[in-house]
Formats: C-alpha cells, structure tokens, sequence
C-alpha cells in the first residue's frame, strides 16, 4: 500500500510547519484553521506573523537556537498570536534538518491549548515566558539558566505574576495559570 505523505501532511490532526531560515515554506490546513490565516497569507511569511510582539519572535529565536544546536529538537508552551489578533496558549515542538544551523531547515508543529488553558491576565512578554516555564515545574534557578537572566529577576517576575493573578504561592500560580 502507498502511503501519500502529502495527504497526510495536510490531513494531519495538528498543525504542521515547514520552515526555511524562520520563514513557513509549507503549512498544512489544520495549522491556518488555528491560527485563522489562509495558506496564502501564510506561506512565505515569517513566523513573526504569529507572535504577539517581535520582541517574543527575536526572544524565541535566541532561546531555542542552542538547545536546537544541542539536540536538534525543541518543545515548550507559549502564547501565540491568531490572524484576528486573539492571543492563546500554544504547545510548539521543531526539529531541525541540521543542528548546526537550528532555522536552516525545520518541521514545526503546533498544538492549541486554549480550550484547557485559556489567556486572562494582560502579560509582558518576559512574563509570559517566565509563566511558561514555570508551568513546565523549573524553579526560578533553571528559569534563570534557560532565559539567560539571574534568578532573582526571576522571582520579580514571577512575584508580579503572583499579584496579577491573585495567588497566594507558586502552587497557586501554577493552578491559576493552567486553569487561566
């Protein structure tokens, strides 16, 4: 039996990516219903396009370039941006082609979480990263390491994210972040 890997491609119950140099070369259908983009709107872009801000696009890129480097995979939560400027909680995983040159080439998939982790709270985007990998269980040392800033900024960050959602410890935080 032939398999048609196109077929598949588009068909696929997640949202798939090919990329080229930070640029979607190829997306399948699933991924412009999530996102509420045309295949035409999308191919050919950057993956700016769907960040909240460019700051969080350069941030990204510059986070996930070693770990590419280190194992040629990458995975994390993060808050995307739909066409009609909706933000939302995403599970995003890459592998790349040539772990020398992590956006040279890369299959990216993306999964969304909103339905089970809905955006409340207004956030920067440094505390949307912080929020992120604490949901992920590191401790304000590893979100420190992994965002290349001390991590006592950490633990501001995460101090502000306390407030503005109303937690009374870091358990209650993780709790309320998940549960938006």
């Amino acid at each position: 039996m032939d398999i048609d890997y196109r077929l598949a491609f588009e068909l696929a119950p997640i949202g798939l990516v090919l990329s080229r140099n930070r640029q979607m070369m190829d997306c399948n259908q699933h991924l412009c219903a999530m996102f509420g983009a045309s295949r035409e709107l999308l191919v050919g872009q950057s993956f700016r396009v769907l960040y909240p801000s460019d700051i969080e696009f350069e941030r990204t890129g510059s986070r996930i370039t070693p770990i590419l480097n280190r194992s040629g995979i990458y995975a994390d939560d993060r808050i995307m941006k739909r066409a009609n400027g909706e933000n939302f909680w995403c599970h995003v995983t890459g592998h790349a082609f040539n772990q020398m040159a992590p956006h040279e080439s890369g299959i990216w998939t993306f999964k969304d979480l909103s339905s089970s982790r809905p955006v409340k709270a207004e956030l920067t985007a440094r505390e949307r990263e912080v929020a992120a990998h604490l949901i992920g269980g590191l401790t304000s040392k590893e979100i420190g390491k992994v965002l290349a800033i001390s991590h006592r900024t950490v633990e501001i960050y995460r101090a502000r994210l306390m407030r503005k959602f109303k937690a009374s410890n870091t358990g209650d935080l993780v709790h309320k972040l998940m549960a938006g």
